[in-house]
């Protein structure tokens, strides 16, 4: 089984949409351990706020396969993809990280670049996976948050209910 810290971000009825994701989640891979929920401000695009948060599955489906089953949670609930790259979506769901895999796997990167570039990735994955080394760094996530310039990018923690629940929050 590997582990994977996944991403999930929603600016259109976001507590819905993210709840929905856990829930298809939690379904496919079971317990899931999830960060706190940070609201931030759009990046890349004039947009509505989002909320974001950093979850950890294990799992033994193959990076591609675990890519088009996280497409189809995210097509489930209405993500369009017709639109520019960086516009507004129900339901972003990205892989981060699997294991300590590097480079270009079944078409994805990893690790995702965003970790080091978004706070809103970074924050959530320190919390989540303080003492884990970036796989290409080889600094912990909790390093790497404390190195990155926290007045680039504005996120605050906000409440988030989860009706379901059915994880580890830390």
């Amino acid at each position: 089984m590997a582990t994977v810290y996944l991403s999930l971000g929603s600016n259109i009825e976001r507590e819905k949409h993210l709840s929905a994701g856990l829930d298809a989640l939690v379904k496919a891979f079971g317990d899931l351990r999830i960060s706190q929920v940070y609201e931030s401000e759009a990046v890349g695009f004039a947009g509505d706020d989002f909320y974001n948060l950093v979850a950890a599955i294990d799992t033994d489906l193959s990076v591609g396969a675990l890519a088009l089953h996280l497409r189809q949670i995210e097509d489930e609930n209405g993500r369009q993809r017709s639109g520019p790259k960086f516009s507004a979506r129900t339901l972003d769901i990205d892989i981060l990280t699997y294991d300590d895999l590097t480079g270009e796997v079944d078409g994805i990167q990893l690790p995702r670049d965003e970790i080091l570039k978004n706070a809103f990735v970074l924050l959530p994955l320190s919390e989540l996976a303080p003492d884990t080394l970036h796989p290409v760094i080889g600094k912990t996530y909790q390093q790497l948050w404390e190195a990155y310039d926290q007045s680039s990018q504005k996120l605050w923690p906000v409440e988030f209910d989860w009706p379901s629940g059915s994880s580890t929050q830390i």
